[in-house]
């Protein structure tokens, strides 16, 4: 499968690189960034993969999570995909909204017309993605770790819970804890999958935590001042579920914190130092 560079820029004695490739899964060119720390000039380095929430691409978590000098300390790859297929003849919601369609793929498979022509990110993240990873650059597949925000939270949280042989932790930032119960999971859910709400259950994370093969380590930092965390976020949800479970994830109010990048920038180096621990 053959990549392009579309840019490269030194940070933090490591490089931020930039590829654009043609996905078989999702029917569609794709961009994705990674950053490598300069021990993948020696040698092969652990990984951690980035999911972004609604509206993102691949390039606001590298402008704006200020994560690349967290990974130059620990040693780590950073891999950050977009949040969907794009280009011509991908559909988008029929009103441009911003929770649905473009820039927002849910980390689903989905298996309804027209969405299933192109819409299948949780295959291109779990699949296609690395192998085009492990293939490409100097990073160890067997010590990978994954983590997002928002609905990339619920993709990291889903795809780990569902794939503990892949990961080797998983953490969020203001993660959709439940997207049966909210109303961006329902619009996205019923869409992409049906409305067989049985169908949806593989991808809520609530629901996904009682099944874990493993129970690999999380962490979970949400905002107290989040404008979505009643309505969308609940986390609360998320917290019943691992204490029915007895799964030990550290689940943690900032007060006074909102939504945004400001948010994720501030305990950044927490989340990577989390999970460098399990990846060494």
């Amino acid at each position: 499968m053959s990549l392009e560079k579309v840019s490269e820029n030194k940070c933090f004695a490591g490089r931020q690189l930039r590829y654009s490739h043609q996905s078989a899964v999702l029917n569609c060119s794709m961009n994705f960034s990674i950053y490598l720390p300069a021990e993948a000039g020696s040698h092969k380095v652990p990984v951690l993969y980035w999911l972004s929430g609604l509206t993102c691409t691949d390039e606001n978590f590298v402008t704006k999570a200020g994560a690349q000098q967290f990974a130059a300390q620990h040693g780590v790859a950073i891999v950050a995909p977009d949040t969907s297929p794009r280009g011509e003849g991908v559909p988008d919601d029929a009103d441009a909204a911003y929770d649905f369609g473009l820039g927002a793929g849910f980390y689903v498979d989905a298996t309804q017309a027209p969405w299933s022509q192109h819409y299948h990110m949780y295959s291109y993240i779990c699949q296609e993605l690395p192998e085009l990873i492990n293939a490409n650059f100097p990073v160890d597949g067997q010590r990978s770790s994954i983590f997002g925000h928002s609905m990339g939270g619920h993709g990291a949280l889903t795809i780990a819970l569902k794939n503990t042989d892949k990961y080797q932790s998983v953490s969020a930032f203001a993660p959709i804890a439940s997207a049966m119960q909210c109303p961006w999971g329902e619009k996205a859910l019923s869409n992409y999958i049906g409305t067989n709400k049985e169908d949806w259950r593989q991808y809520d994370a609530t629901e996904l935590v009682a099944k874990a093969e493993r129970q690999i380590p999380m962490l979970v930092d949400q905002g107290t001042a989040d404008n979505f965390l009643v309505e969308q976020l609940k986390p609360v949800l998320l917290q019943q579920a691992c204490d029915a479970a007895g799964y030990p994830a550290t689940i943690r109010m900032q007060e006074g914190y909102d939504h945004s990048y400001f948010f994720m920038s501030s305990f950044m180096a927490d989340h990577i130092a989390f999970h460098a621990k399990y990846l060494k």
